[in-house]
């Protein structure tokens, strides 16, 4: 394995883990559901205009 491979599973793991921890925290199964619950409880850390976030 050469180093843009470790960095690649390494980010990959993180993201992962990441996915896993949101979640848990957020009693969902999937991380499409953890992302709208956690905005849900975070009205005020949403960005004025997500249309970044969203592909628009």
């Amino acid at each position: 394995m050469d180093v843009s491979e470790a960095g690649t599973a390494t980010v990959r793991q993180r993201m992962e883990d990441i996915a896993y921890t949101l979640c848990v925290s957020t009693g969902t199964r999937t991380i499409d559901a953890a992302s709208v619950a956690a905005r849900l409880r975070l009205p005020d850390a949403r960005l004025p205009d997500d249309s970044s976030l969203n592909g628009s």
